[in-house]
Formats: C-alpha cells, sequence, structure tokens
C-alpha cells in the first residue's frame, strides 16, 4: 500500500524557500564594538556544532572556537536515527518546545530542499507511526509543524493489526554522519577554530575565553556537576533494505524502521541509567524480530553495521545561563545540553536560544568590567 503525502505544510500562507537559514539576528547597540571576546563551544555532536555555527555566523566579531574529545564520525549524533518528531518535556512551556521544533524543522527543511541535501545528508521522509492503544491526545504539539499530518485510515491500519491508531506525515530525516561534517566546514568557512581535546573542567578554560557555551551531553555530568543528566542506552542496526520507502515507527519509541540516504536504520533499545556500550546480540536479535513483525521484509535485509550510543538523558534540556565563580573570576556559561533522544530534532531551535543567551552575556560584559 502507498502513501500520498500533500507537499505543503498544514500551517497556512508559508512562503516557499529555497536557501537553508543562516543565524543573522539583528544587532544590539554596543556589541560590534566588542571585537576579539572569546567564546568556546564544548561539545561536537549535533546540538554543540549547530550552536558554534549560529554563534559563528550571527556573531563576526566574536572569535568562537570548538573543543571536543570526539568527533564525527566517533559521537553519539553519528548513530542517532535522526528523524524529526518529538515527545513533551514536561517543565518546560509547550510554546518554547514549539518554537525549537520549527526552528530546527524549518532549517532543516530548507537544506533539504536545496542543492546541498546529498552532501549535508538531509532528506524527506514520509511513513507513520502506530499505536496499540489510542493516545489520549491524537495530535501532538508538532503535528502542524510538519508536512500533511493526518490520522491513518482503516486500509492503511489493516497492515499493523495490532495496532489501532496511527499517524501519516512527511517529516525529515537528517543523517549526522554526513551533517556533522558539513556543519564542521560551515563552521570554519564562518571563521570558527577547531581543536581536539579533553576538556575535564570548566575550570580550565576560564582564563582563555570570555564566554562558555557547555553543549556536553552526557559529559555535563562532570562539567556542569549535574546528576539530574543520565545515560539512555540505545542500539541500532544500518540494514541493505533499499526497496523500504517509508518509516514505520511504533507509537512506545522503542521499535522503528527508517530508511535513510545510504541504508535503513532499525532499532531500538530505550534503557535508562545503563552504561554498556558494547553490542548486545539478544538485543540485536530482538529488534530484527520486532521490526520484522511491523515490515516482514526486514528479515531479508542484510545487517551493514550495529551501533550503541549514550543519548543524555535529563527531565528537561538545559538551556540557561548563569555566571560561574571560576579560578577566582567570574565568567558567563550558557548551557546547551540533556535532549535526550531528540537532540537532532531540537538542535537548531536550542543553539538559536543559546545563541540568543551569548548576546545576553555579551550585552552585560561593559557592564560587569566596570565593577
Amino acid at each position: 500500500m502507498w502513501l500520498t503525502f500533500p507537499l505543503q505544510r498544514s500551517t497556512a500562507n508559508r512562503p516557499s524557500v529555497t536557501r537553508f537559514s543562516t543565524c543573522r539576528v539583528a544587532p544590539v547597540r554596543g556589541l560590534s564594538s566588542m571585537k576579539g571576546v572569546r567564546v568556546v563551544v564544548v561539545g561536537a555532536g549535533v546540538v554543540g556544532f549547530s550552536t558554534a555555527v549560529c554563534i559563528a555566523e550571527a556573531l563576526p566579531f566574536c572569535s568562537v572556537s570548538l573543543l571536543a574529545e570526539k568527533f564525527s564520525p566517533d559521537t553519539t549524533s553519528d548513530g542517532a536515527a535522526g528523524i524529526l518528531f518529538a515527545a513533551e518535556f514536561p517543565d518546560i512551556p509547550l510554546e518554547r518546545q514549539r518554537r525549537w521544533f520549527k526552528n530546527s524543522f524549518d532549517h532543516l527543511l530548507d537544506i533539504a530542499q536545496s542543492r546541498n541535501s546529498p552532501e549535508a545528508g538531509v532528506m524527506l521522509s514520509s511513513g507513520w507511526q502506530i499505536f496499540k492503544d489510542v493516545p489520549a491526545y491524537k495530535k501532538p504539539f508538532w503535528s502542524e509543524l510538519v508536512i500533511g499530518f493526518r490520522s491513518m485510515t482503516d486500509a492503511e491500519l489493516k497492515r499493523f493489526p495490532d495496532h489501532k491508531f496511527g499517524q501519516a506525515f512527511t517529516t525529515i530525516k537528517c543523517e549526522c554522519s554526513s551533517y556533522l561534517p558539513w556543519l564542521h566546514q560551515r563552521f570554519i568557512k564562518a571563521g570558527g577554530q577547531v581543536e581536539q581535546r579533553k576538556v575535564n573542567s570548566l575550570q580550565e578554560l576560564s582564563n582563555a575565553y570570555d564566554v562558555i557555551v557547555n553543549c556536553s551531553g552526557l559529559g555535563s555530568k562532570q562539567l556542569a556537576g549535574d546528576d539530574e543528566v543520565h545515560p539512555v542506552r540505545g542500539q541500532v542496526l544500518k540494514v541493505e533494505a533499499p526497496w523500504l520507502k517509508h518509516f514505520i515507527r511504533d507509537g512506545d519509541g522503542k521499535t522503528y524502521i527508517y530508511p535513510g540516504i545510504h541504508s535503513v536504520t532499525i532499532g531500538g533499545t530505550r534503557q535508562e541509567g545503563d552504561w554498556r556500550l558494547h553490542v548486545d546480540e539478544g538485543e540485536a536479535k530482538s529488534i530484527v524480530e520486532r521490526c520484522g513483525a511491523l515490515e516482514p521484509s526486514v528479515s531479508r535485509a542484510r545487517v551493514l553495521s550495529e551501533w550503541v550510543g549514550l543519548r543524555p538523558g535529563r527531565r528537561n534540556p538545559r538551556v540557561e545561563r548563569e555566571v560561574a565563580q571560576l579560578r577566582g573570576r567570574r565568567v558567563p556559561v550558557v548551557h546547551n545540553y540533556g535532549h535526550g533522544g531528540w537532540g537532532v530534532t531540537l538542535a537548531w531551535g536550542t543553539a538559536l536560544d543559546a545563541l540568543g543567551l551569548v548576546r545576553m552575556c555579551l550585552h552585560e560584559m561593559p557592564q560587569r568590567a566596570k565593577l
């Protein structure tokens, strides 16, 4: 059974865009004269690089560096399925979550509709999210932000006899194994500097930089002393199945099939507090069986690779600023971490928020310097 999705957003009067977005912002009085301000971003995953690009492009008078122990292809983001939809966080205003999603979706849609799509690893993806029980809310907060969102028909649900309800829509798949190197080059083009090194403490950065932006994900447990951050173990397989064209996701988020540009990602696991990084063969077998129950032809797909990663779990993402006392110096620190399994979905949206927080730090610098 084939799906047809109208290639238009369910929100009205949205103009078509063919260029990918840049982080241009209105100037703030006094900032353009602050040449030589040193900003450092810690973390080279999708949140870190998104944030670094936004800052470097919007604040060209700053010297922006990115530090990380690991870069693509060795980040958690590299193994992410990268399909855009989201869950609700309990303590963040829904309007802010909607803005994060919309900004990320619009940014990636611009890329997907541009000549940069294959190089950046960003593509449109249509498919189904199915539920064994009818959810309390049939339309999630992001339903008007994706393309052609609707409830599945009875005829479409027949192929999933164990499920009672489903949603059909077109969203975006962002493959970080391509997207992160693409962002890396975009950051360099904007004048950014990259250094591979392990940051053991924010203290060691206090004398070299004027603003610290912490995008270290699970590393924030140590760097920010945040005990709320915890690992959420994910295991997936990449398989060769070019005949699969539409994604299928079980509403519990633990079983999914996501066709991509070069392979199909099948998964998965969502194991809170589990630090294991080795592939569990029992779980791999379970993934193939569960995905095979949704799409029987998966059992014939050749396994290309297996991957395990630790998502940075947190009750809510932390996107805020503080002034930290580091080696006797008051240093503004902007935090942007704790996205859990929604890093790709929210990265550009929270990066724009982090950029706004950095601008606030810079705006207050002259006043603090006088104190």
